[in-house]
């Protein structure tokens, strides 16, 4: 057996070194290739290609100025509400870039997806390794509602950023101006009743308080410690309880592995197509005529993709979370197949607009959740665990395509992180002293009214400066 083994080592060196015995005379010898001068020489070489790539590198990352400064300032600001909401907030970090700061819309764009992937990264942190017993102990984070979105919202972007080559710049920002607007007012409607709600729940746990304490009154001789405990804490604790249901001793915190290990293989496997196709500014890894056959192929591996992922999820025995769902709002059965299909095909809508327009399909996804009725804390968690699948697919592209300015985008998206943090624990303060998770849809409705101006006034400008010099502005073919 070893014999074996040193005749077929043998017989692989000399097939190796075939290449190098035949180009003998347009190469060095070998003998020379073993020169100790000789790899000296390759070894500096090495070092200065280095040093220039990092000299290159350098150079080519942004200088700290003033406009960038009041930009990073003001992304703060937009991360930290956004992140009470869990949608990225790229539809306001693209314009501040571009308007304050003063950057190209491709580098913008670059900058942003690492941006939202900070805010999201701290969102998920937040949110997936805490239990909430309002709602049975569970996670905040609806899986089943991510696994049978997510498929189809990556699916849908991929739709949208055809269409978005497709369709004139006026198209785009006008659809982009009245969806959005519509959005914004239906949110702002699902926020006052969510508000209308709550305060019904406080009145009658106080109207409880209340009557609690006159029963006490009356038999105050045999109930005196517990009526100086009610006067004392007791509207405290019903309030906590309008948060937060009675508290089990047996909450866990449960991750469901399975499904996790699903959205990783979703992710992955449309992370894999992304990477060979390259992305619009024409990077790739592999050589491929844009929007050749090979192209299209591989586009085209993401509609069974999708069908499959969702199909599972739609058709599995097991049923979905329906302690998510606000009991006050009227909403169909969520376990038939048919009412199913209600959460993909919203991200699919989702998804598509979020190509069109460039932006996170979170902030298009979030109000269609709250208009069927899935509770805010809910809506927040689950929109925020997407937005991070969907976000490092785009940052992680963008890197090994080969981005530009690596290291203003990393620093952004580190600031981005603590914002969110730091939106996170303000609203949940304000959340628990005051027992309104409507503040989380009132944030939705803050961050998409920014959108509809910055992004607007900003495809405006462009499309005065398109008329102007005479550019085309009808519709163009995707290649």
């Amino acid at each position: 057996m070893r014999t074996k083994t040193i005749i077929i080592f043998l017989v692989f060196t000399f097939f190796a070194f075939i290449p190098s015995i035949s180009n003998a005379k347009q190469t060095q010898p070998f003998s020379t290739m073993l020169n100790i001068n000789h790899i000296v020489d390759k070894i500096s070489h090495l070092k200065n290609v280095t040093q220039k790539f990092n000299e290159r590198f350098h150079e080519s990352q942004l200088q700290i100025s003033v406009p960038l400064v009041v930009a990073g300032i003001l992304c703060f600001i937009a991360s930290s509400i956004s992140s009470a909401g869990g949608i990225g907030g790229g539809g306001i970090f693209i314009p501040i870039l571009t308007i304050v700061a003063g950057l190209d819309l491709k580098v913008s764009s670059t900058i942003s997806a690492f941006m939202v992937t900070g805010g999201s990264v701290a969102n998920v942190l937040c949110y997936m390794f805490s239990t909430s017993p309002k709602f049975g102990g569970k996670s905040l984070i609806d899986y089943d509602i991510a696994l049978s979105s997510e498929p189809c919202m990556l699916l849908g972007v991929s739709v949208g950023v055809i269409c978005n080559l497709v369709f004139p710049e006026w198209l785009i920002t006008l659809m982009f101006a009245v969806f959005l607007a519509w959005s914004t007012s239906k949110t702002c409607k699902s926020g006052m009743m969510f508000w209308n709600i709550e305060s019904e729940e406080i009145r009658k746990n106080n109207n409880e308080v209340e009557e609690i304490e006159k029963g006490l009154l009356e038999n105050e001789s045999t109930n005196k410690g517990l009526v100086r405990i009610m006067e004392n804490d007791g509207s405290k604790t019903f309030e906590e309880n309008l948060i937060m249901a009675p508290k089990d001793n047996n909450n866990k915190l449960c991750i469901p592995w399975l499904k996790l290990g699903v959205l990783l293989l979703v992710w992955f496997s449309f992370f894999s197509i992304y990477l060979l196709r390259g992305n619009g500014y024409g990077q790739r890894i592999i050589p491929m005529e844009p929007c050749g056959v090979g192209y299209w192929i591989i586009s085209s591996v993401q509609v069974p993709l999708a069908v499959v992922f969702t199909a599972w999820m739609v058709f599995r025995k097991e049923s979905l979370q329906d302690s998510t769902l606000i009991p006050e709002v009227q909403c169909q059965n969520r376990n038939c197949p048919s009412n199913k299909l209600v959460f993909p095909m919203m991200a699919l809508l989702a998804g598509m607009l979020g190509g069109v327009f460039g932006i996170g399909g979170g902030m298009l996804i979030s109000p269609l959740l709250l208009q069927i009725g899935i509770a805010p804390e809910v809506t927040a968690a689950t929109c925020s665990f997407m937005v991070f699948f969907s976000s490092t697919m785009s940052a992680l592209q963008y890197l090994l395509l080969g981005m530009e300015h690596v290291e203003t985008a990393l620093i952004l998206g580190i600031m981005c992180f603590f914002a969110s943090l730091l939106g996170l624990s303000v609203v949940q303060k304000v959340i628990r002293k005051y027992g309104r998770p409507s503040i989380i849809v009132f944030s939705v409705s803050i961050v998409m009214s920014l959108s509809i101006v910055l992004m607007t006034s900003f495809g405006a400008i462009k499309i005065w400066e398109d008329y102007k010099s005479g550019k085309y502005m009808g519709f163009k073919l995707p290649c």
